[in-house]
C-alpha cells in the first residue's frame, strides 16, 4: 500500500507518536514516505518538538507537514473532543516534492513574506500545493494572490491551524521542528495524480442578479435596485424553512463561469453576508466583487452540506478508473456535529464513497481549495484531496 495512516487518543505525546508512527511505518512496509502529515489535539504543544522529531526518526519521511486542530480526522472517525494524533503518509513514486516555510513581517505598505518558493520548473507537472497556516500569523489571502501570480494553475489545498485563542498557540509542524508562526507547505510535481473536492455545502435560492454597483466587498446594486431591496424580493418568495434559514445565516454565491447558460450549485464561490445597511440598501460580502458579475443568494443547512459533498465526491470517483488510494480531509471547525445531527459526517461519507482508504486531517479555522480554477479560503467547507 503506498497510503497509511493511524491515530492515537493516547494522552502521552510520547506514546502516541511512537504508536501512530510505528503503525504507518508498519503498514507501508518499511518503505520510506515520501510525504507525511501529522494532526495533533492542542494538549500535545508542550512536546511538539519531541513530536515531530520522533514522526520523522520513525518514518524516515523525505517531507514532514502538519499543525494543531481543535478536532482530528482519521479513516472514517472525527474526533472532536479529547486527546487526538493523527498520521498520515504517502509513498509517491515519481513524484518531485519541494516543502517550505513562509514567514511574514508587517511594514506599512503592507505583509512582506520570506520563504516563498520560486516558481521554477514545468508548470504541466503541477499536481497540488498544500498549504497549512496560522491565522494569527499568516496574510493568508495575500499569499493566495502570490500563488496565483507566480504558480498559475496549481491547486492549493489545506487550511488554517485552530483551536487557538491567542497568537502563538498555534503550532505548525516542518520537517523535525515546531513553529509558532507563518505557513508551512509543499508543493509537489509529478507523481500520483490529486484531486480536490471543494463541497461548499449551500444551494441557491430565488433569482440570478447582476452586480450594477459595488465598492470592493459591499454590494450596493443588483439588476439597478439596492442589494437589500433584491435580498426582501428573494426572502417574499421563498418557503418558511427557508426563511428561518436566511435568518440564521445567508450567503452570497458569485458566479465563477459566466459562459455557462445555466448555474447550478457548484458553480459559485460561496461568502458570507456580513452585514446591511438599510439606509443605503448595500450588502457587505466576506469577498471582492466586481460590476458584471452574476449572483444569488445561498442558504445552508445540514441536508444540503450534506447532499453537496455526496454529489462532488461521486463525480470525482466517476471520473476516475480506479477508487482512490489515499485522502486528506480539511473540514471546517463549524461542521461536525455542530452542522449535522450525527458525528463523523464528512470523514464517513468519504469512506462509503471512495474507500476504504487512509485517511486524515482536521477541522479548520478556514479551509484552503480551488473553485472555478482559483484558490480561496472558505468557510463551512469540506475541503478534500483524493490521491491516485
Amino acid at each position: 500500500m503506498p497510503y497509511a495512516a493511524h491515530c492515537s487518543q493516547t494522552e502521552n505525546t510520547s506514546r502516541a507518536i511512537a504508536e501512530v508512527a510505528g503503525s504507518v511505518a508498519a503498514q507501508l512496509g518499511g518503505t520510506e514516505p515520501d510525504l507525511s502529515f501529522l494532526f495533533a489535539t492542542r494538549d500535545h504543544i508542550a512536546n511538539c518538538q519531541t513530536l515531530a522529531q520522533q514522526a520523522a526518526a520513525i518514518t524516515g519521511s523525505k517531507v514532514l507537514l502538519g499543525c494543531t486542530g481543535e478536532s482530528i480526522a482519521t479513516g472514517g472517525v472525527e474526533i472532536e473532543s479529547g486527546s487526538a494524533l493523527s498520521m498520515w503518509s504517502a509513498v509517491l513514486p515519481g513524484a518531485e516534492l519541494e516543502p517550505f516555510h513562509v514567514t511574514f513581517e508587517q511594514t506599512p505598505d503592507g505583509p512582506i513574506c520570506s520563504g516563498f518558493p520560486e516558481s521554477t520548473g514545468d508548470s504541466a507537472a503541477a499536481r497540488a500545493v498544500f498549504l497549512l497556516a496560522d491565522p494569527f500569523s499568516c496574510a493568508i489571502d495575500a499569499l493566495l494572490d502570490r500563488f496565483a501570480d507566480e504558480w498559475p494553475g496549481f491547486p492549493v489545498m489545506g487550511g488554517m491551524a485552530s483551536g487557538a485563542s491567542a497568537p502563538s498557540e498555534n503550532r505548525l509542524f516542518y520537517q523535525n521542528s515546531d513553529l509558532e508562526q507563518g505557513a508551512v507547505g509543499v508543493i509537489i510535481r509529478k507523481g500520483p495524480q490529486i484531486q480536490s473536492v471543494v463541497s461548499q455545502g449551500c444551494r441557491p435560492i430565488g433569482l440570478t442578479f447582476i452586480v450594477t454597483k459595488v465598492q470592493d466587498n459591499v454590494v450596493l446594486e443588483l439588476g439597478g435596485k439596492t442589494a437589500l431591496s433584491r435580498l426582501e424580493q428573494t426572502y417574499a418568495g421563498l418557503s418558511e424553512d427557508d426563511r428561518h434559514l436566511i435568518r440564521k445565516g445567508l450567503h452570497l454565491g458569485v458566479v465563477m463561469d459566466e459562459h455557462k447558460p445555466v448555474f447550478t450549485r457548484g458553480d459559485f464561490l460561496i461568502s458570507n453576508v456580513l452585514g446591511a445597511d438599510r439606509e443605503s440598501g448595500a450588502i457587505a460580502i466576506g469577498n471582492y466583487v466586481r460590476v458584471g458579475q452574476t449572483v444569488q443568494f445561498h442558504v445552508r443547512d445540514s441536508e444540503t452540506a450534506d447532499e453537496d459533498l455526496r454529489h462532488l465526491l461521486t463525480v470525482c470517483r466517476d471520473k476516475k478508473s480506479q477508487r482512490p488510494g489515499g485522502a486528506l480531509l480539511f473540514s471546517c471547525n463549524g461542521r461536525g456535529t455542530r452542522l449535522f445531527s450525527q458525528p463523523n459526517h464528512d470523514a464517513g461519507v468519504i469512506q462509503e464513497l471512495c474507500g476504504p482508504l487512509p485517511l486524515a486531517g482536521f477541522f479548520a479555522q478556514g479551509e484552503l481549495g480551488p473553485v472555478g480554477g482559483r484558490n480561496y479560503i472558505h468557510g463551512f467547507t469540506a475541503s478534500v484531496a483524493l490521491f491516485d
